[in-house]
C-alpha cells in the first residue's frame, strides 16, 4: 500500500531553513552545507536515504520551496534545479496564484494548486497510482500535512548544527504521538524515521 512521506533535513534545534531566505540564499543566511552537506560530502555512506528522497510517484511542495517569486507570478521561474529536476514525476506546487503547468526535461512537470493541501494530495494520488507520494517541503508545508493527519511517515535527517531561527518542523502542529521506526547514525547526520500514531 502506498504512503505519504516526507524527507526533511533539519538542524539539531529543528530548523529546515534559516532566516533571510531569498534568491541568492535559498536556505537563508546560513551555510547550506550545515543542513545538506551529508547528501553530497558523504553521498555513498547515505546513498539509501538520498535515493529514497525522490522515490515517489508524485511530489507535493510549497511555493517557497519551488522558488523565490512572491505574490503574483511577475517573471519566468522554472525552479531551483535547472532544466532536468531530480523528481522525474509530476510535482504539485501549493500556491495562492494560478500558473500554467511547466514541463521540464526528464519527466518532471510542475502543476500549480490553489485549492490547498487536500486538493494537492488528491491530484498527486490520481497520478501516483500505487506509488508513494512525497511531501518535499519546506517545513511549513510538512507541518500542514502533519497537522491535518495526512502524513504517514516522517524521515528527519538531523544534522549537528544549531540555526536558532527560521522555518522549524512541528511549529503549529497539535500534540500527537510519534512512533520511532528507525534510527541510523552516519558521520554528518542522524536519520530518524517516525510514523504518527493513529487511534
Amino acid at each position: 500500500m502506498s504512503i505519504v512521506f516526507s524527507d526533511l533535513s533539519v538542524s539539531a534545534d529543528g530548523f529546515a531553513t534559516g532566516l533571510g531566505q531569498r534568491e541568492e540564499a535559498p536556505f537563508g543566511d546560513i551555510d547550506e552545507t550545515w543542513l545538506h552537506g551529508w547528501m553530497f560530502d558523504t553521498h555513498e555512506e547515505n546513498k539509501a536515504e538520498v535515493d529514497a528522497i525522490v522515490d515517489a510517484g508524485a511530489i507535493i511542495m510549497g511555493r517557497n520551496m519551488f522558488g523565490p517569486v512572491r505574490g503574483e507570478w511577475d517573471r519566468e521561474w522554472r525552479g531551483w534545479w535547472g532544466p532536468n529536476p531530480p523528481f522525474h514525476n509530476p510535482v504539485f506546487v501549493l500556491t495562492h496564484h494560478p500558473h500554467r503547468p511547466i514541463e521540464m526535461e526528464g519527466g518532471t512537470t510542475f502543476h500549480f494548486i490553489t485549492e490547498g493541501i487536500g486538493a494537492a494530495l488528491e491530484s498527486a494520488r490520481a497520478v501516483a497510482a500505487d506509488r508513494d507520494i512525497s511531501i518535499a517541503g519546506g517545513a511549513r508545508t510538512v507541518n500542514q500535512f502533519l497537522a491535518a493527519g495526512l502524513l504517514d511517515e516522517l524521515r528527519l535527517h538531523v544534522t549537528p548544527s544549531i540555526l536558532g531561527a527560521g522555518e522549524r518542523i512541528f511549529d503549529g502542529v497539535p500534540a500527537q504521538q510519534l512512533e520511532r521506526v528507525s534510527v541510523r547514525v552516519a558521520s554528518l547526520v542522524t536519520h530518524i524515521t517516525y510514523r504518527p500514531v493513529r487511534s
